[in-house]
């Protein structure tokens, strides 16, 4: 197929939003399909993840500052975290062919004015953004891991790349694990769920923090103990802590501080509002986050992980693609368990 000819008149379905708002303001129509680029693929979509960015964008970026927000231009599509199969290759890939599953986080951060474009039957992919799906687990739960389990992979295990987070003034480095009691925050969650996965993986005493209906799944996942904050504060009754995850993180991330021994650190998921460096200084713990990002490189050696089960997505509820304003009203709805995926014909 002449993918520069064609690319003119072909159409494809997608998700598209002509203004900022709520989950009403997504619109299932045509688009172009994408033009494929130098070094890039261009996937058949099979399956696409939802994550927090893609809420944060249709929404306008309302939770943050004003200079920061980026300028998106409409008609734009939602979404970084897909699964499918390869439709073409530019000229310069070798490393992936024509029929070639994979699984990506697309152009991320680079992509949060909507650059991404998941939400989608086509998708341009750079080629170093992705990596062969797993074999052992299909593309619905193959769109659920990329960026919430490379978010706690660069958080928890290697970063990966040495980008500066501006927030803060040295370079996030994860820590050991093994023989570590660590805390998740969050845990049921997409990025929470993960950081059980890993953390207990590699060795770690976990405490899993969530409502009363994740804690099943969590001991599952590997938890050796399990709160549930509807009941209880985990920052009243834990204490000498290694390391917290808090995978919810914003402004009341603060209260983990003490619960960690000294030399102990806390990583929010979601640093924005939450400041407290001199009480950190005080208590003798690191405070540090970072931002995830693209990388075909790590999502190769996760699938190994998940293709051997060592690694399991779990998958809240999902969705066909049309159906992505009632996806985003699940997400709104909170308590997630795992994963919310779009599905496409």
């Amino acid at each position: 197929m002449d993918l520069k000819s064609e690319n003119k008149i072909a159409v494809m379905k997608a998700i598209r939003q002509h203004e900022f708002g709520g989950p009403e303001v997504l619109r299932y129509e045509d688009a172009p399909i994408p033009e494929l680029k130098p070094g890039e693929l261009l996937v058949r979509v099979l399956a696409v993840g939802i994550n927090p960015p893609d809420l944060y964008l249709r929404d306008g970026y309302k939770m943050l500052p004003p200079e920061w927000q980026p300028k998106v231009q409409f008609p734009v599509i939602l979404g970084t975290d897909i699964s499918g199969v390869v439709a073409a290759v530019a000229d310069d890939v070798r490393e992936f062919a024509v029929g070639d599953e994979v699984y990506s986080m697309v152009r991320f951060p680079g992509g949060l004015a909507g650059d991404s474009r998941a939400y989608a039957e086509y998708l341009s992919v750079p080629a170093s953004e992705a990596a062969l799906k797993p074999a052992g687990i299909d593309h619905i739960h193959a769109a659920g891991a990329p960026m919430s389990l490379l978010t706690a992979w660069q958080f928890m295990i290697e970063q990966g790349h040495n980008v500066q987070n501006p927030l803060q003034p040295n370079q996030h480095v994860p820590v050991p694990l093994e023989g570590k009691t660590v805390l998740i925050n969050g845990a049921g969650g997409g990025v929470g769920h993960f950081a059980v996965q890993l953390a207990k993986w590699k060795g770690a005493h976990v405490i899993a923090v969530g409502s009363g209906k994740h804690e099943a799944l969590l001991r599952e996942l590997g938890a050796d103990e399990f709160i549930n904050y509807n009941t209880t504060s985990a920052n009243e009754v834990v204490q000498d802590i290694d390391l917290v995850v808090d995978a919810v993180g914003g402004p009341t991330t603060g209260r983990f501080l003490r619960t960690l021994k000294r030399g102990g650190a806390l990583f929010p998921i979601f640093p924005l509002g939450f400041s407290a460096t001199e009480e950190a200084e005080i208590l003798g713990v690191t405070v540090s986050s970072t931002q995830v990002r693209s990388s075909g490189a790590q999502l190769a050696e996760l699938a190994r992980l998940l293709n051997e089960g060592t690694l399991r997505v779990v998958i809240d509820s999902k969705f066909p693609l049309a159906d992505a304003r009632k996806a985003h009203e699940r997400a709104a709805q909170g308590n997630i368990q795992g994963k919310i995926v779009l599905t496409v014909a």
